[in-house]
Protein backbone atom coordinates (compact mmCIF):
# COMPACT_ATOMS: atom_id res chain seq x y z
CA UNK A 1 0.00 0.00 0.00
CA UNK A 2 1.00 3.98 -0.98
CA UNK A 3 -0.44 6.25 1.11
CA UNK A 4 -0.49 10.22 -0.15
CA UNK A 5 -0.96 13.31 1.84
CA UNK A 6 -2.10 15.93 -0.19
CA UNK A 7 -2.23 19.36 1.17
CA UNK A 8 -4.22 22.03 -0.87
CA UNK A 9 -4.58 25.58 -1.63
CA UNK A 10 -5.23 27.72 -4.12
CA UNK A 11 -2.89 27.21 -6.67
CA UNK A 12 -1.04 24.53 -5.45
CA UNK A 13 -0.48 21.00 -3.37
CA UNK A 14 1.71 20.25 -0.96
CA UNK A 15 1.92 16.26 -1.46
CA UNK A 16 4.00 13.30 0.70
CA UNK A 17 4.08 9.48 -0.44
CA UNK A 18 4.74 7.41 2.74
CA UNK A 19 5.11 3.44 2.61
CA UNK A 20 3.38 1.11 4.91
CA UNK A 21 6.13 1.55 7.54
CA UNK A 22 5.81 4.95 7.67
CA UNK A 23 8.87 6.05 5.72
CA UNK A 24 9.03 9.01 3.04
CA UNK A 25 9.31 7.61 -0.45
CA UNK A 26 9.12 11.06 -2.22
CA UNK A 27 7.06 14.30 -2.08
CA UNK A 28 7.36 17.94 -2.67
CA UNK A 29 5.06 20.86 -4.38
CA UNK A 30 3.04 20.62 -7.37
CA UNK A 31 0.79 23.12 -9.41
CA UNK A 32 -3.08 22.69 -9.26
CA UNK A 33 -4.44 21.88 -12.59
CA UNK A 34 -3.56 19.06 -15.19
CA UNK A 35 0.21 19.95 -14.75
CA UNK A 36 0.18 18.82 -11.17
CA UNK A 37 -2.41 16.20 -11.30
CA UNK A 38 0.48 14.52 -14.13
CA UNK A 39 3.13 15.21 -11.81
CA UNK A 40 1.51 13.38 -8.96
CA UNK A 41 0.53 10.02 -10.98
CA UNK A 42 4.21 10.45 -12.34
CA UNK A 43 5.29 10.29 -8.48
CA UNK A 44 2.66 7.63 -7.63
CA UNK A 45 3.50 5.57 -10.51
CA UNK A 46 7.05 5.05 -9.44
CA UNK A 47 5.91 3.23 -6.16
CA UNK A 48 2.91 1.75 -6.76
CA UNK A 49 1.83 -0.93 -9.24
CA UNK A 50 -2.40 -0.55 -8.80
CA UNK A 51 -4.56 2.52 -8.47
CA UNK A 52 -6.25 0.56 -6.36
CA UNK A 53 -2.91 0.44 -3.51
CA UNK A 54 -2.90 4.19 -3.34
CA UNK A 55 -4.84 5.67 -0.58
CA UNK A 56 -4.80 9.54 -0.08
CA UNK A 57 -5.87 11.92 2.36
CA UNK A 58 -6.71 15.32 1.62
CA UNK A 59 -9.20 18.14 3.40
CA UNK A 60 -11.75 18.17 1.08
CA UNK A 61 -14.57 15.93 -0.71
CA UNK A 62 -15.48 17.76 -3.85
CA UNK A 63 -13.64 19.90 -6.77
CA UNK A 64 -11.41 18.98 -9.87
CA UNK A 65 -8.71 17.88 -8.07
CA UNK A 66 -10.87 15.49 -6.03
CA UNK A 67 -12.81 14.41 -8.58
CA UNK A 68 -9.63 13.57 -10.80
CA UNK A 69 -7.75 11.56 -7.46
CA UNK A 70 -11.27 9.65 -7.43
CA UNK A 71 -11.45 8.64 -11.55
CA UNK A 72 -7.71 7.69 -11.15
CA UNK A 73 -8.74 4.48 -8.76
CA UNK A 74 -7.27 5.90 -5.90
CA UNK A 75 -8.87 5.49 -2.15
CA UNK A 76 -9.48 9.04 -1.32
CA UNK A 77 -10.14 9.92 2.34
CA UNK A 78 -11.65 13.19 2.94
CA UNK A 79 -10.61 13.89 6.52
CA UNK A 80 -12.10 16.85 8.34
CA UNK A 81 -10.03 19.89 9.15
CA UNK A 82 -10.72 19.35 12.85
CA UNK A 83 -9.61 15.99 12.97
CA UNK A 84 -6.13 17.05 11.46
CA UNK A 85 -5.69 19.85 14.01
CA UNK A 86 -6.80 17.16 16.59
CA UNK A 87 -4.22 14.36 15.10
CA UNK A 88 -1.63 17.48 14.74
CA UNK A 89 -1.76 17.85 18.36
CA UNK A 90 -0.99 14.53 19.37
CA UNK A 91 2.77 14.44 17.95
CA UNK A 92 3.74 18.23 18.03
CA UNK A 93 2.49 20.13 21.28
CA UNK A 94 4.79 23.21 20.47
CA UNK A 95 1.94 24.28 18.03
CA UNK A 96 4.25 24.20 15.05
CA UNK A 97 2.04 24.25 11.33
CA UNK A 98 3.58 24.60 7.53
CA UNK A 99 1.99 22.58 4.18
CA UNK A 100 4.87 20.34 3.78
CA UNK A 101 4.27 18.99 7.51
CA UNK A 102 0.82 19.04 6.89
CA UNK A 103 1.21 16.18 4.07
CA UNK A 104 2.77 14.35 6.07
CA UNK A 105 0.82 14.77 8.46
CA UNK A 106 -2.30 13.16 6.73
CA UNK A 107 -0.03 10.34 4.43
CA UNK A 108 0.37 8.85 8.56
CA UNK A 109 -3.19 9.48 9.55
CA UNK A 110 -4.94 7.81 6.50
CA UNK A 111 -1.66 5.01 6.69
CA UNK A 112 -3.41 4.37 10.44
CA UNK A 113 -6.61 5.91 11.07
CA UNK A 114 -8.24 5.90 8.00
CA UNK A 115 -10.65 3.21 9.57
CA UNK A 116 -12.27 6.01 11.68
CA UNK A 117 -12.44 8.49 8.63
CA UNK A 118 -15.09 8.37 5.70
CA UNK A 119 -14.06 7.46 1.96
CA UNK A 120 -14.55 10.30 -0.69
CA UNK A 121 -18.87 8.99 -1.93
CA UNK A 122 -18.94 7.74 -5.57
CA UNK A 123 -22.12 9.74 -5.99
CA UNK A 124 -23.91 9.86 -9.32
CA UNK A 125 -23.28 12.90 -11.88
CA UNK A 126 -27.11 13.44 -10.83
CA UNK A 127 -26.56 13.48 -7.29
CA UNK A 128 -23.79 15.87 -7.82
CA UNK A 129 -25.73 18.12 -9.92
CA UNK A 130 -28.63 18.45 -7.58
CA UNK A 131 -26.26 18.76 -4.65
CA UNK A 132 -24.56 22.51 -6.31
CA UNK A 133 -27.94 23.40 -7.27
CA UNK A 134 -29.43 22.92 -3.85
CA UNK A 135 -26.49 24.53 -2.24
CA UNK A 136 -26.52 27.83 -4.69
CA UNK A 137 -30.24 27.57 -3.93
CA UNK A 138 -30.08 28.14 -0.46
CA UNK A 139 -27.18 30.59 -0.35
CA UNK A 140 -28.95 32.66 -2.30
CA UNK A 141 -31.79 32.72 0.34
CA UNK A 142 -29.04 33.02 3.38
CA UNK A 143 -28.10 35.90 0.91
CA UNK A 144 -31.58 37.28 0.52
CA UNK A 145 -32.54 36.76 4.04
CA UNK A 146 -29.54 39.30 4.74
CA UNK A 147 -30.48 41.98 2.31
CA UNK A 148 -33.75 41.60 4.17
CA UNK A 149 -32.38 42.51 7.30
CA UNK A 150 -29.91 45.43 6.18
CA UNK A 151 -32.84 47.18 4.84
CA UNK A 152 -35.42 46.62 7.80
CA UNK A 153 -32.83 47.65 9.86
CA UNK A 154 -32.52 51.22 7.91
CA UNK A 155 -35.86 51.37 8.12
CA UNK A 156 -35.97 51.90 11.26
CA UNK A 157 -33.32 54.66 11.50
CA UNK A 158 -35.50 57.29 8.72
CA UNK A 159 -39.11 55.26 7.76
CA UNK A 160 -40.81 53.78 10.59
CA UNK A 161 -43.66 54.27 8.87
CA UNK A 162 -42.63 51.55 6.64
CA UNK A 163 -42.16 49.22 9.05
CA UNK A 164 -45.85 49.74 10.29
CA UNK A 165 -47.45 49.57 6.78
CA UNK A 166 -45.15 46.14 6.34
CA UNK A 167 -44.94 44.52 9.37
CA UNK A 168 -44.36 41.25 7.61
CA UNK A 169 -41.08 42.20 5.82
CA UNK A 170 -38.89 39.40 5.44
CA UNK A 171 -41.84 37.11 4.84
CA UNK A 172 -40.77 35.89 1.04
CA UNK A 173 -44.31 35.68 0.39
CA UNK A 174 -45.73 38.46 2.15
CA UNK A 175 -43.22 40.86 1.58
CA UNK A 176 -43.77 41.52 -1.76
CA UNK A 177 -46.04 44.26 -1.35
CA UNK A 178 -43.71 46.07 0.53
CA UNK A 179 -40.77 45.97 -2.44
CA UNK A 180 -42.81 47.35 -4.93
CA UNK A 181 -44.07 50.18 -3.10
CA UNK A 182 -40.97 51.12 -1.64
CA UNK A 183 -39.08 50.64 -5.18
CA UNK A 184 -41.14 53.50 -5.86
CA UNK A 185 -41.22 55.64 -2.36
CA UNK A 186 -38.07 54.55 -0.45
CA UNK A 187 -38.63 58.00 1.86
CA UNK A 188 -41.15 59.14 3.88
CA UNK A 189 -41.65 62.35 2.05
CA UNK A 190 -42.50 60.26 -1.23
CA UNK A 191 -44.33 57.71 0.45
CA UNK A 192 -46.92 60.43 2.18
CA UNK A 193 -47.30 61.97 -1.20
CA UNK A 194 -48.72 58.38 -2.91
CA UNK A 195 -51.88 58.49 -3.98
CA UNK A 196 -54.03 55.60 -3.76
CA UNK A 197 -54.04 54.74 -7.36
CA UNK A 198 -49.88 54.83 -7.37
CA UNK A 199 -50.28 52.40 -4.26
CA UNK A 200 -52.75 49.75 -6.31
CA UNK A 201 -50.44 49.95 -9.11
CA UNK A 202 -47.76 49.07 -7.17
CA UNK A 203 -49.25 46.08 -5.63
CA UNK A 204 -50.21 45.06 -9.13
CA UNK A 205 -47.25 45.27 -10.15
CA UNK A 206 -46.04 43.51 -7.31
CA UNK A 207 -48.17 40.66 -7.93
CA UNK A 208 -51.24 41.25 -5.53
CA UNK A 209 -54.69 39.90 -6.99
CA UNK A 210 -56.96 40.49 -3.87
CA UNK A 211 -57.79 42.90 -1.88
CA UNK A 212 -56.20 45.60 -3.22
CA UNK A 213 -58.20 48.54 -2.47
CA UNK A 214 -57.99 47.96 1.03
CA UNK A 215 -54.74 47.21 1.24
CA UNK A 216 -54.13 50.48 -0.34
CA UNK A 217 -55.65 52.24 1.81
CA UNK A 218 -54.45 50.72 4.93
CA UNK A 219 -50.47 51.12 3.70
CA UNK A 220 -51.61 54.96 2.42
CA UNK A 221 -52.73 55.52 6.27
CA UNK A 222 -49.44 54.14 7.31
CA UNK A 223 -46.93 56.08 5.18
CA UNK A 224 -48.96 59.54 6.31
CA UNK A 225 -48.93 58.71 9.86
CA UNK A 226 -46.79 60.73 12.29
CA UNK A 227 -43.43 59.61 12.56
CA UNK A 228 -40.08 60.59 13.89
CA UNK A 229 -37.89 62.29 11.02
CA UNK A 230 -34.65 62.39 10.34
CA UNK A 231 -32.46 65.29 9.06
CA UNK A 232 -32.95 65.57 5.20
CA UNK A 233 -29.33 64.92 3.91
CA UNK A 234 -29.65 61.64 5.90
CA UNK A 235 -32.79 60.96 4.91
CA UNK A 236 -31.83 61.29 0.94
CA UNK A 237 -28.59 59.28 2.03
CA UNK A 238 -30.56 56.34 3.60
CA UNK A 239 -32.98 56.43 0.62
CA UNK A 240 -30.75 56.09 -2.18
CA UNK A 241 -29.27 52.86 0.31
CA UNK A 242 -32.69 51.54 0.26
CA UNK A 243 -33.28 51.78 -2.85
CA UNK A 244 -30.09 49.36 -3.95
CA UNK A 245 -31.07 47.38 -1.56
CA UNK A 246 -34.55 46.99 -3.08
CA UNK A 247 -33.49 46.33 -5.99
CA UNK A 248 -30.70 43.79 -4.98
CA UNK A 249 -33.61 41.75 -3.04
CA UNK A 250 -35.68 41.59 -6.21
CA UNK A 251 -33.28 40.42 -8.34
CA UNK A 252 -32.17 37.85 -5.64
CA UNK A 253 -35.65 36.68 -5.66
CA UNK A 254 -35.94 36.14 -9.77
CA UNK A 255 -32.86 34.45 -9.22
CA UNK A 256 -34.30 32.38 -6.66
CA UNK A 257 -36.64 31.37 -8.66
CA UNK A 258 -35.20 30.59 -11.19
CA UNK A 259 -33.02 27.84 -9.65
CA UNK A 260 -36.10 26.76 -7.81
CA UNK A 261 -37.18 25.76 -11.30
CA UNK A 262 -33.40 24.06 -12.31
CA UNK A 263 -33.46 22.43 -9.35
CA UNK A 264 -36.89 20.63 -9.29
CA UNK A 265 -36.18 19.47 -12.96
CA UNK A 266 -33.02 17.99 -11.85
CA UNK A 267 -34.06 16.12 -8.67
CA UNK A 268 -37.73 14.85 -10.03
CA UNK A 269 -35.48 12.99 -12.81
CA UNK A 270 -33.26 11.08 -9.64
CA UNK A 271 -34.47 7.38 -9.64
CA UNK A 272 -34.76 7.59 -6.48
CA UNK A 273 -36.94 11.20 -6.29
CA UNK A 274 -40.14 9.02 -5.91
CA UNK A 275 -38.82 7.86 -2.74
CA UNK A 276 -37.63 10.79 -0.90
CA UNK A 277 -41.30 12.65 -1.29
CA UNK A 278 -43.20 10.05 -0.43
CA UNK A 279 -41.97 10.89 2.84
CA UNK A 280 -44.22 12.96 4.82
CA UNK A 281 -42.80 16.61 5.52
CA UNK A 282 -40.65 16.43 2.63
CA UNK A 283 -41.32 18.41 -0.74
CA UNK A 284 -39.39 19.15 -3.79
CA UNK A 285 -36.98 21.86 -2.45
CA UNK A 286 -36.06 19.70 0.97
CA UNK A 287 -36.57 16.25 -0.99
CA UNK A 288 -33.87 17.58 -3.36
CA UNK A 289 -31.51 19.56 -0.53
CA UNK A 290 -31.96 16.03 1.24
CA UNK A 291 -30.83 13.98 -1.58
CA UNK A 292 -27.92 16.30 -2.51
CA UNK A 293 -26.39 16.13 1.18
CA UNK A 294 -27.17 12.06 1.47
CA UNK A 295 -25.65 11.65 -1.97
CA UNK A 296 -26.99 8.41 -3.40
CA UNK A 297 -24.05 5.89 -3.41
CA UNK A 298 -25.56 2.71 -2.13
CA UNK A 299 -22.20 2.03 -0.52
CA UNK A 300 -21.71 5.42 1.66
CA UNK A 301 -23.87 3.89 4.66
CA UNK A 302 -23.33 0.94 5.94
CA UNK A 303 -26.48 0.90 8.02
CA UNK A 304 -29.08 3.29 9.58
CA UNK A 305 -26.85 4.68 12.86
CA UNK A 306 -24.28 5.34 10.77
CA UNK A 307 -26.72 7.71 8.07
CA UNK A 308 -28.28 9.86 11.42
CA UNK A 309 -25.10 10.29 12.74
CA UNK A 310 -23.64 12.20 9.98
CA UNK A 311 -27.14 13.93 9.67
CA UNK A 312 -26.62 14.98 13.39
CA UNK A 313 -30.03 14.04 14.96
CA UNK A 314 -28.91 11.19 16.54
CA UNK A 315 -27.52 11.95 20.17
CA UNK A 316 -24.29 12.14 21.78
CA UNK A 317 -23.73 10.41 25.04
CA UNK A 318 -20.66 12.04 27.48
CA UNK A 319 -19.82 9.67 30.29
CA UNK A 320 -16.87 10.20 32.64
CA UNK A 321 -17.14 8.38 36.29
CA UNK A 322 -20.43 9.37 37.81
CA UNK A 323 -21.21 11.83 35.25
CA UNK A 324 -23.44 10.60 32.23
CA UNK A 325 -25.16 13.12 29.88
CA UNK A 326 -26.72 12.86 26.74
CA UNK A 327 -26.79 16.20 24.22
CA UNK A 328 -27.12 17.13 20.60
CA UNK A 329 -24.51 16.82 18.12
CA UNK A 330 -23.06 20.03 17.21
CA UNK A 331 -20.81 19.39 14.67
CA UNK A 332 -22.62 18.26 12.05
CA UNK A 333 -23.53 18.90 8.28
CA UNK A 334 -26.13 22.03 9.37
CA UNK A 335 -27.48 22.09 5.59
CA UNK A 336 -28.91 18.59 5.78
CA UNK A 337 -29.88 19.21 9.73
CA UNK A 338 -31.97 22.65 8.82
CA UNK A 339 -33.63 19.98 6.02
CA UNK A 340 -34.33 17.52 8.40
CA UNK A 341 -35.78 19.57 10.90
CA UNK A 342 -37.98 21.65 8.93
CA UNK A 343 -39.27 18.42 7.32
CA UNK A 344 -39.99 17.02 10.66
CA UNK A 345 -41.98 20.08 11.65
CA UNK A 346 -44.11 19.83 8.06
CA UNK A 347 -44.79 16.08 8.79
CA UNK A 348 -46.79 16.19 12.09
CA UNK A 349 -50.28 17.32 10.34
CA UNK A 350 -50.19 14.86 7.08
CA UNK A 351 -48.32 12.16 9.47
CA UNK A 352 -50.65 10.70 12.55
CA UNK A 353 -47.86 8.58 13.52
CA UNK A 354 -44.96 11.13 13.33
CA UNK A 355 -47.49 13.16 15.49
CA UNK A 356 -48.31 10.61 17.95
CA UNK A 357 -44.44 10.17 18.52
CA UNK A 358 -43.66 14.06 19.03
CA UNK A 359 -46.38 14.27 21.44
CA UNK A 360 -44.76 11.27 23.53
CA UNK A 361 -41.56 13.13 23.07
CA UNK A 362 -43.14 16.31 24.27
CA UNK A 363 -45.39 14.37 27.37
CA UNK A 364 -42.03 12.60 28.10
CA UNK A 365 -40.54 15.85 28.79
CA UNK A 366 -38.68 16.86 25.75
CA UNK A 367 -38.76 20.96 24.38
CA UNK A 368 -40.55 21.06 21.30
CA UNK A 369 -37.13 21.43 19.17
CA UNK A 370 -35.92 17.94 21.20
CA UNK A 371 -38.44 16.18 19.85
CA UNK A 372 -38.46 17.45 16.27
CA UNK A 373 -34.82 16.01 16.65
CA UNK A 374 -36.08 13.12 17.95
CA UNK A 375 -38.68 12.56 15.10
CA UNK A 376 -35.79 13.51 12.62
CA UNK A 377 -33.81 11.16 13.60
CA UNK A 378 -36.46 8.37 13.47
CA UNK A 379 -37.12 10.04 9.77
CA UNK A 380 -33.55 9.51 8.98
CA UNK A 381 -33.88 5.59 9.66
CA UNK A 382 -37.33 5.36 7.77
CA UNK A 383 -35.54 6.60 5.18
CA UNK A 384 -32.69 4.34 5.31
CA UNK A 385 -34.63 1.64 5.25
CA UNK A 386 -36.86 3.11 1.62
CA UNK A 387 -33.66 3.85 -0.11
CA UNK A 388 -32.06 0.53 1.04
CA UNK A 389 -35.07 -1.66 -0.21
CA UNK A 390 -36.07 0.79 -3.27
CA UNK A 391 -39.53 0.80 -1.35
CA UNK A 392 -41.95 3.72 -1.02
CA UNK A 393 -43.20 5.26 2.33
CA UNK A 394 -46.00 3.63 3.80
CA UNK A 395 -47.45 5.07 6.83
CA UNK A 396 -48.85 1.23 8.82
CA UNK A 397 -45.07 -0.17 8.09
CA UNK A 398 -43.40 2.99 9.51
CA UNK A 399 -45.39 3.16 12.58
CA UNK A 400 -47.30 0.35 12.89
CA UNK A 401 -44.55 -0.86 16.34
CA UNK A 402 -45.93 2.06 18.07
CA UNK A 403 -49.89 1.77 17.34
CA UNK A 404 -50.16 1.28 20.88
CA UNK A 405 -48.32 4.64 21.53
CA UNK A 406 -50.63 6.16 19.48
CA UNK A 407 -53.23 5.62 20.05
Amino acid sequence: MLFVGDDWAQDHHDVYLMDEAGGRLDGGRVPEGLTGIGRLHEMVAAHAGEPGEVVVGIEKDHGLWVDALVASGYQVYAINPKSVARYRDRHRVSGAKSDAADAKLLADLVRTDRHNHRQVDGDSEAAQAIKVLARAHQNLIWLRTGQISALRAGLLEYYPGALEAFPNLGDRDRDRDALAVLQRAPTPEQGARLSLSKIAAALKAGGRSRSIEERSREIQAALRGQQLRAPQAVTAAYGATSSSTIAMIIELTHQISALETELAQHFRKHPDADIYLSLPGIGVILGARVLGEFGDDPNRFTDAKSRKNYAGTSPITIESGRKRAVTARHVRNQRLYDSLDRSAFASLKPSPGAHAFYNQRRAAGDTHHQALRALANRHVGILHGCLRHHTLYDEDTAWAHRTPHAA
